[in-house]
């Protein structure tokens, strides 16, 4: 075998020989799951988390036009779009910092002019593939043509920088999708309240014109005895006070029940068809299986904002490995095989082929503390993204412990509402016949209605937080995805 075929083997086992080098050391250090700084249960784990967590929001939303206007929302709303390019986003990155295990191969075709040529062989060819200039003044200008396949400063991962930095890219397109699974759990949760405030709205708004509407009747009635003589100019004037209020009531929850259909459009990015919005009708749009009344720390890690956090710092560490590899030599190759010839058509001809081999070796010897100090940022930043895991699983677990809170007294809330609601109803109809009949004025029946009218609202409001914490509770347990 001829010198020249030998050189390219010898090259080639080199290569690989170098590249089998690339997977010694780790220097990052060792990740463990850091424990919940939380109680190991909440309330009382007595039924199966899991079913809960594993259970779609097709499942657990019952409503037909509820389900429509949320499925409208997950193709629209622009905060899960940015969520979901925001994966796409970190996996070209990931894709990006990934490439830089392998080496980049370039074909590159050159030509170089240069006045006054030396090492130039009789054939016409360039010998060991390098040119340089002579000292004659010939005025000749002569032409160098090049065809190289290779790769340049290529590092040998010896210390595992890149694949450190590789490991952190990765755990940060994790955390993106992480991030999106639970803007999509919000995002249903607040589509759904955002439904329910309508329909709660328009309950309020049916009272208000009822109010209204028996108010007005009822001056009416007094106008005509104005008239007559029978009925006074003071009794009068309170009951025009008593139907302004009440018009000013239906026309505040008109517009608001259109500011309420405008944040729902929001939620849904687009315009909600008139068709699967709520009437004023305000019952439950839930799964009618009860809900969990407590909840074990470990199934609180699995929500996805708290995975999201724990892919955060899980990339920290590996990034340290990285930062102390910084502190090791750093080995990285240049090669090149092809061709040159001062004859552009004697580029491939005999004796045309050449090769380079740069083996580079650097060792930091004085940075004036740029590493370790490099070191220190990236061992600060996980200590800070330990602190934010630990402060979203707290955050979790607070989430959980006030709706279950809420919902613990909710029931007796509406139970008490609906005696006050039934008992106020009677006061007014007693304080209304009494009017009627000349035995008390008319301010114990404002006073009797405005009690009523309180207590009206006051229940649709506790109707809406019950309907609300359903939804809410279910968010909070990372309904959906187990």
């Amino acid at each position: 075998m001829s010198n020249r075929m030998r050189h390219p083997l010898k090259l080639s086992a080199l290569i690989l020989s170098s590249l089998s080098l690339t997977a010694c050391i780790n220097l990052a250090p060792y990740f463990r799951p850091p424990e919940a700084p939380v109680p190991a249960t909440l309330g009382t784990v007595d039924n199966d988390q899991k079913a809960l967590t594993e259970l779609g929001w097709q499942s657990f939303i019952t409503d037909k036009r509820l389900q429509q206007v949320v499925d409208l929302s997950l193709k629209n709303n622009r905060d899960l779009q940015v969520a979901t390019l925001n994966i796409e986003k970190a996996r070209a990155q990931y894709q990006v910092q990934r490439a830089d295990l392998f080496p980049t191969v370039a074909a590159t075709l050159s030509e170089t002019a240069s006045k006054g040529l030396s090492n130039v062989g009789n054939n016409g060819n360039v010998s060991a593939g390098t040119v340089a200039a002579s000292n004659n003044n010939s005025g000749n200008v002569s032409h160098v043509y090049r065809a190289t396949v290779g790769f340049s400063a290529y590092e040998l991962d010896l210390f595992g920088r890149i694949r450190n930095l590789n490991a952190q890219a990765l755990q940060t397109f994790y955390s993106q999708e992480e991030n999106r699974k639970s803007t999509q759990i919000s995002l249903v949760a607040e589509v759904a309240t955002a439904w329910l405030t309508v329909a709660a709205d328009k309950k309020r708004l049916d009272i208000a014109q009822q109010t209204l509407k028996s108010q007005q009747d009822t001056y009416d009635i007094n106008q005509k005895m104005f008239d007559l003589g029978v009925a006074n100019a003071l009794t009068l004037k309170q009951l025009q006070t008593s139907v302004d209020n009440a018009r000013v009531a239906v026309a505040t929850y008109n517009i608001q029940i259109k500011q309420d259909i405008n944040a729902l459009n929001l939620l849904a990015g687009s315009v909600v068809p008139a068709a699967w919005l709520p009437d004023s009708t305000l019952s439950s749009v839930a799964l009618a299986t009860p809900l969990p009344r407590g909840i074990s720390s470990k199934t609180l890690q699995q929500r996805p904002d708290v995975r999201a956090a724990e892919h955060l710092l899980e990339g920290a560490n590996a990034n340290i490995g990285a930062l102390r590899a910084a502190f090791f030599p750093t080995i990285s190759m240049t090669t090149t095989i092809g061709t040159a010839s001062t004859e552009l058509d004697g580029l491939f001809g005999p004796g045309s082929r050449i090769w380079t081999f740069v083996p580079q070796i650097s060792l930091p010897i004085f940075n004036a503390g740029r590493n370790r100090s490099n070191l220190t940022i990236g061992e600060k930043n996980q200590q800070i993204l330990l602190a934010q895991y630990e402060k979203t699983v707290q955050t979790a677990f607070r989430e959980v412990a006030d709706v279950l809170a809420q919902r613990e007294g909710l029931q007796a809330q509406l139970e008490a509402h609906q005696s006050l609601n039934g008992a106020a109803a009677e006061a007014f109809k007693l304080a209304d016949a009494r009017f009627k009949n000349g035995v008390d004025s008319y301010l114990v029946v404002l006073d009797a209605q405005r009690t009523l009218y309180t207590a009206e609202q006051s229940l649709v409001t506790l109707q809406l937080s019950d309907a609300a914490s359903q939804l809410t509770l279910y968010k909070v347990f990372g309904g959906g995805w187990h």
